[in-house]
């Protein structure tokens, strides 16, 4: 099926959780602080990896911390999936969760500096075809 956005992919069918609006609402404040985390590693590990890769010499570390926080994001990334969470991207961060609206499988979609999950889309449209609620 073709909505007419750019881009358009086709998806394997979800088979996994389904939440309604007020559920994804409420998982988007529940994991917030994981999110910030996700957010903080991200800033930390891009950090190191340019001054490792500039200067071979970090405040934030060497190798070593380059592989401790990677083990952490991906820590993270497991916690949102463990809760059927589709992280969509983690610069900025997106994600999507797997709904329903007017008997139509739609994605609840939330991007790092949303207040909170107020928008949506179909899911063979993508990002591009992102709605307000």
């Amino acid at each position: 099926m073709n909505c007419g956005c750019s881009g358009v992919r086709r998806e394997v069918p979800h088979t996994g959780r389904v939440f309604t609006l007020a559920q994804a609402r409420h998982l988007v404040a529940t994991l917030r602080p994981r999110v910030d985390e996700l957010i903080r590693l991200r800033a930390d590990l891009a950090e190191l990896r340019a001054d490792l890769a500039q200067d071979g010499a970090s405040p934030l570390g060497g190798r070593a911390e380059v592989k401790g926080l990677e083990a952490r994001l991906h820590a993270v990334l497991d916690d949102l999936h463990q809760h059927d969470i589709q992280v969509k991207g983690i610069a900025p961060v997106l994600l999507d969760f797997p709904g329903e609206r007017d008997g139509r499988p739609v994605l609840w979609c939330w991007l790092e500096g949303d207040p909170e999950l107020n928008w949506y889309h179909r899911v063979e449209c993508g990002f591009a075809g992102r709605r307000p609620v």
